[in-house]
């Protein structure tokens, strides 16, 4: 009887071990099938996070009055000084502030200008949103057959800490038709340490090779060539615009890189006797309203 009862205590308790859930269970290992959509969830959660991350750090960068420069704006790595080949120097050419430079007012505006017939030279400066901050008018006699050394100061005012703005420098012919027109952008800094760059590119963007200057384009259509080399992906506006300031041809080129290209079009034109015009070619600021280039050159149109 004894050895009974031993026998099914011995049972009981054998039974009653293998009922007991284990103390610190191994993770169920996944089917194999699971593991790519795994790691695929888990890479592009990390890419979320990731991206989340830079846009809060990069959205709690804000400017602020300070002694010193800020580093919310910074210059971008395609401005350089060196000049592209086979292009001429710039007809209005900005050797200082340089791209992005941060400026406090009144600015120190140095330049190499080819003026016009008309000898005006004007300055503007335009705040983030195309509003005009600051307006010169000069006319010089020129003293160099290539261009002329100026230095100007610009003063201006702004109700923020810091923003972004243009410098636009154009001159104009004896009809008053703008000549050339170059620009630079800045930041802008109510108070604090000026930080300037390095100029920009010395050549003229653009290099026509059809029509050239002494050619008298006829039969009611001017065969453009040039190569371009674009500051944005703005259209480009090529345009023939006579003495009284009135457009006889107009033909938009659309941009679709920011690569320099050879541009081969069309402008159709209509007159009755021969007129001299303008051939003007400009492209608009795709940051602040207005524009942003242009160069002129004169050609003689026939009927």
């Amino acid at each position: 009887m004894r050895y009974r009862l031993f026998l099914l205590a011995s049972l009981f308790g054998l039974l009653t071990g293998c009922a007991a859930p284990a103390s610190s269970a191994v993770p169920t290992a996944l089917p194999p099938e699971f593991l790519p959509t795994i790691i695929a969830q888990t890479a592009e959660s990390a890419n979320r996070a990731a991206t989340e991350t830079a846009f809060a750090a990069l959205a709690g960068i804000t400017p602020t009055r300070t002694s010193k420069p800020t580093s919310t704006f910074t210059p971008a790595p395609t401005f350089t000084s060196t000049s592209i080949p086979g292009h001429k120097q710039s007809a209005v050419l900005i050797t200082s502030p340089g791209p992005m430079s941060k400026v406090v007012s009144p600015i120190t505006l140095k330049m190499d200008i080819v003026t016009g017939k008309s000898k005006i030279v004007l300055v503007e400066l335009f705040g983030e949103d195309g509003r005009l901050l600051t307006r010169t008018l000069k006319q010089y006699v020129p003293t160099f057959t290539k261009g002329i050394l100026q230095t100007i100061e610009v003063s201006f005012e702004i109700r923020a800490a810091s923003e972004l703005g243009r410098l636009t420098v154009s001159t104009q012919d004896e009809f008053g038709r703008v000549q050339s027109l170059n620009s630079v952008r800045v930041i802008l800094l109510s108070s604090g340490v000026e930080e300037l760059t390095p100029p920009g590119n010395p050549s003229e963007p653009v290099r026509v090779f059809n029509p050239l200057p002494k050619e008298q384009p006829s039969g009611g259509v001017v065969n453009l060539r040039m190569d371009w080399w674009p500051f944005n992906l703005e259209p480009v506006i090529v345009e023939l615009i006579d003495p009284e300031g009135r457009s006889l041809g107009l033909r938009v080129i659309s941009v679709t890189q920011l690569n320099p290209q050879m541009v081969e079009t069309t402008i159709p034109y209509a007159i009755s006797e021969p007129l001299s015009a303008r051939l003007t070619i400009r492209q608009d600021d795709d940051r602040i309203p207005g524009l942003f280039y242009l160069f002129t050159q004169e050609v003689m149109l026939n009927p």
